[in-house]
């Protein structure tokens, strides 16, 4: 099978696929190396189509290997079939959280929860069909569902960082950031050291009002941070500024903030909102205007220009970004608040 030197260690291309499908065990290693290493579904499918009619369609493993290969190859409903023959045959936990994941790519979450319910029927105390059920239950916006399978996870392995993470994370946005600190806490002690780590655990100090360790944390995520969240932690700076009072640090933290990734919206917008506050109206329109060309779906940018138009008088345009802004958070009470100044306006014009 070894090819020659200086080529590839197996040149999968020269192999008689047929003649391996009738060998399992070498067949199975060849698959795997096929598939992982050279990542080449298309040859792992076809050899575990031929190894499938050699074990007589009954071998389990097979179909596993081919559901995985047409998975790679976007072949989501073929995947699907050969998952399921394959849970009939044996079922697996490897199996069970591929089933999901094809679900997932088809945009069919109770699909996908039914699947992992079933998996945890069938293995109790896997700890990864409840973490995948909590995904899909976050990714919908259920978060009461997804924190007690956060705290099931928890239960079964009280060493899950993703779980430690998120419950740290819902406490923190349920205005519980003592609660919050001692999960994080708990991952620091657990070896856990990177930037967002640190950059929570300085948010958690400043909301818990330990300004002593706050700027403490921020350091060493800055430390720690890269061009791909360095942004995020200055964004974070600026917020704190804002909170103890020093507008000039939180103007100087969110340009630095746009300087390392210029498509930060919130920093565009937080920028307007202090230009606005230093009587620079041009500046702060013209940073209202980038924050939401950058972030469309967002609502703040959009309601800052229609206030700051509003205040300059300029009525039709404040109420055409008051609409836009209702559009993508029908329920923001401020911009309900201004539109219906607004029509009180119109309705005496």
């Amino acid at each position: 099978m070894r090819s020659e030197p200086g080529g590839p260690f197996i040149n999968v291309d020269k192999l008689d696929l047929r003649k391996y499908a009738k060998r399992p065990a070498l067949a199975k290693v060849l698959c795997d190396y096929i598939l992982y290493h050279d990542n080449n579904p298309r040859k792992a499918v076809e050899l575990a189509s031929l190894a499938t009619v050699s074990a007589g369609f009954n071998d389990w493993w097979w179909k596993e290997r081919l559901g995985k290969g047409y998975y790679r190859l976007g072949m989501f409903r073929d995947a699907e079939k050969q998952f399921k023959s394959s849970l009939a045959t044996q079922p697996t936990i490897d199996a069970t959280l591929q089933l999901a994941n094809v679900y997932i790519r088809l945009d069919q979450p109770a699909s996908a929860i039914r699947v992992y319910r079933a998996g945890q029927t069938q293995f109790p105390g896997e700890t990864s069909m409840l973490l995948g059920e909590a995904r899909i239950h976050d990714a919908l916006n259920d978060m009461a569902a997804g924190v007690a399978l956060y705290k099931n996870v928890l239960q079964w392995d009280a060493t899950c960082v993703e779980a430690i993470a998120c419950m740290g994370a819902h406490h923190f946005y349920t205005d519980q950031p003592e609660i919050a600190l001692r999960f994080y806490r708990r991952l620091l002690m657990m070896g856990v050291n990177n930037t967002e780590l640190w950059n929570n655990l300085g948010l958690c100090c400043f909301y818990a009002s330990q300004y002593d360790m706050t700027l403490h944390c921020f350091d060493r995520a800055l430390q720690l941070a890269d061009d791909e969240n360095m942004a995020d932690v200055w964004f974070n700076v600026g917020q704190v500024a804002i909170g103890i009072g020093d507008l000039n640090l939180a103007q100087q933290a969110f340009k630095i903030a746009v300087s390392v990734d210029a498509n930060h919206s919130e920093s565009f917008n937080n920028m307007g909102v202090l230009d606005l506050r230093a009587g620079k109206v041009d500046q702060a329109t013209a940073s209202f205007e980038t924050a939401h060309e950058l972030l469309e779906f967002a609502h703040e940018p959009l309601y800052n220009a229609a206030l700051t138009s509003f205040k300059l008088g300029q009525f039709q345009r404040a109420f055409e970004k008051v609409e836009k802004a209702l559009e993508n958070f029908p329920e923001h009470e401020d911009s309900l608040e201004l539109k219906k100044q607004l029509a009180q306006h119109f309705n005496l014009l």
